[in-house]
């Protein structure tokens, strides 16, 4: 009976990670495929990740009174997402066609959001099988699990809509510029 049992949790455990990894893949996938620029999908991304953003800003500064400096954490992973949303508009490949504006997002920086999510995702699991004293860790360490997933998910929105606003911004120079 305990062999069944052991094998069962094996199974589940290895499906688990098999999903896990699957849509790590499909995320990156999406992240990297070749859109077209339309103006109702853009205007839609900036409205409905400004609106992630605004919950979210106050949901951390809200959890802030029973868990510490999440409003900090939460700050300083929208600044990095910034900065990286802004690479990401350079670095994304643009293409004018008389079909419309097309642009395909930058792999690298699909990879690095994907890897972000991996690396959370990991340090969850690691961080709930290794707990020391507060006072024995370095200070990234002694961050509680919350602060870093803040953190991390701040980085994410603060990317999306930078992102989504220089998509938005580059798809109505490129509609005032085109002859109709």
């Amino acid at each position: 009976m305990p062999i069944i049992l052991f094998a069962l949790l094996l199974f589940v455990l290895l499906a688990f990670a098999g999903v896990v990894l699957l849509s790590l893949a499909l995320r990156y996938r999406a992240g990297t495929a070749r859109r077209q620029g339309r103006r109702w999908v853009a205007t839609m991304n900036v409205w409905a990740t400004s609106f992630s953003a605004v919950f979210f800003l106050l949901f951390t500064f809200l959890i802030s009174f029973w868990l510490g400096p999440t409003s900090r954490f939460a700050l300083a992973g929208m600044a990095v997402g910034a900065v990286l949303g802004l690479l990401g508009l350079v670095l994304t490949q643009w293409e004018s066609h008389p079909d419309g504006l097309f642009y395909t997002p930058s792999r690298w920086l699909a990879l690095l959001v994907m890897l972000a999510i991996a690396a959370r995702l990991i340090y969850g699991w690691w961080h709930t099988m290794h707990r020391n004293a507060p006072d024995q860790q370095h200070w990234f360490l002694s961050a509680s699990g919350t602060q870093l997933s803040v953190a991390v998910a701040a980085g994410l929105i603060g990317y999306y809509l930078v992102y989504a606003i220089g998509v938005r911004v580059r798809i109505t120079r490129y509609e005032k510029g085109r002859p109709n």
